[in-house]
């Protein structure tokens, strides 16, 4: 092995299991792991992957990848930056490393609006603005002011402003090409005294029967965390066995063409984007090709308490869950001509999801149906409006 270098704030680690920092509890070992307290920390890594030839990746909280069995023959990088300020105006920044629990957290108690909706989303801050998360009608793009990154190729720290991060559905600049740039820190514009806007149907029913002992962001907090409970995603000690050892939403929404989503069910939910693209719930095409909340194929299946989460049971193996995810695309895809595109960041394969999912299909070409075992017919039955 080159000489690792000397630098304050990095340490390395040789041959570290990386199933125990992810939430599915999967997938092999890092060739090396890096641990960086300092922006200057990250650029040393960085540095080092770069000059000897090994692949880098980012690990922030590990709750929306799935590693291979094999693990990644390279350098794991984790940006442990602290910080954490909320400024009078409401501008909040943090560093990557922050848990964006505390981000949530930290707004709410502070009267600003904007990420309340957001709670429950395990992980770091840092990975916030890469996969552009969102829930219930919010996403971290519509309060991001700016981004500090390390520019991985001239080793430079710069400020993005947020059009220049390329944020789209579950998708930025950041994940489309993680070669470029690690972010981190953030800066949030968060915002004061208006009522907060409740768009999700599902949140004002459970506010309506929640009692009103407390200031409005905190109740809508308690009550996002209180639906994301029943579905099984809240990733906390409280949640039931057979909901800890998921990635969350497996798949996303898909964004069809009005003549895409006219091919559909009539009483298929969807919702028209402003760019004139439909959103059509994932989790309603699941249910209704015919696979059943709770199904398993071997030691992983998808959830008993929501369609859209995979789950590994014990002795489960990323392979597994490919087999899973493979055959609930297959069978959307025969049930509704709709492909599924995997939400979680694929670790330590050769090949990108899309045609990783695509080796483990199996599809019976005379039938067109998918051999899902313990799958129901397909139903036709209204399904829910709305998918978190």
């Amino acid at each position: 092995m080159p000489r690792l270098p000397d630098c304050p704030g990095l340490t390395f680690a040789a041959d570290v299991p990386l199933a125990p920092r992810t939430t599915f509890g999967l997938g092999g070992p890092a060739k090396l792991l890096a641990s960086a307290t300092t922006p200057e920390a990250v650029r040393c890594a960085v540095t080092y992957a770069a000059e000897n030839g090994r692949p880098l990746f980012v690990l922030g909280g590990g709750s929306n990848l799935l590693v291979a069995d094999r693990g990644f023959d390279g350098v794991v990088l984790v940006p442990s930056l602290r910080g954490l300020s909320m400024a009078p105006d409401g501008r909040l920044t943090v560093a990557a490393g922050e848990p964006w629990e505390a981000v949530v957290e930290a707004a709410v108690a502070a009267g600003r609006a904007g990420v309340e909706c957001l709670t429950g989303i395990p992980g770091t801050a840092g990975a916030a603005p890469v996969q552009n998360i969102g829930a219930y009608g919010q996403e971290v793009a519509d309060t991001l002011e700016s981004v500090e990154v390390l520019d991985r190729a001239t080793g430079r720290i710069e400020r993005l402003e947020r059009a220049a991060c390329g944020f789209g559905y579950r998708d930025s600049r950041f994940k489309r090409a993680p070669e470029q740039a690690i972010v981190l820190g953030l800066t949030l514009a968060l915002r004061g005294g208006d009522e907060p806007e409740i768009r999700y149907e599902e949140l004002r029913r459970a506010l309506a029967t929640a009692p009103n002992d407390a200031p409005p962001l905190a109740r809508i907090r308690r009550a996002v965390r209180g639906v994301r409970a029943g579905k099984g995603m809240l990733l906390a000690p409280e949640a039931p066995p057979d909901a800890r050892r998921t990635a969350g939403s497996f798949f996303m929404n898909p964004r069809l063409t009005a003549e895409e989503a006219a091919a559909l069910p009539a009483d298929a939910p969807r919702h028209v984007d402003d760019d004139g693209r439909v959103k059509v719930p994932a989790a309603w095409l699941i249910e209704h090709a015919g696979v059943t909340r709770g199904w398993r194929l071997g030691a992983a299946g998808v959830s008993p308490h929501h369609a859209l989460a995979l789950v590994a049971h014990e002795g489960a193996t990323a392979h597994d869950v490919l087999r899973v995810a493979a055959h609930v695309r297959a069978a959307v895809r025969a049930a509704f001509g709709v492909t599924l595109s995997p939400e979680p960041v694929f670790v330590g394969f050769d090949l990108p999801p899309d045609v990783v999912l695509g080796v483990f299909t199996t599809i019976d070409p005379a039938r067109k149906k998918v051999p899902v075992p313990g799958s129901v017919p397909a139903k036709r039955t209204p399904g829910p409006r709305h998918k978190e």
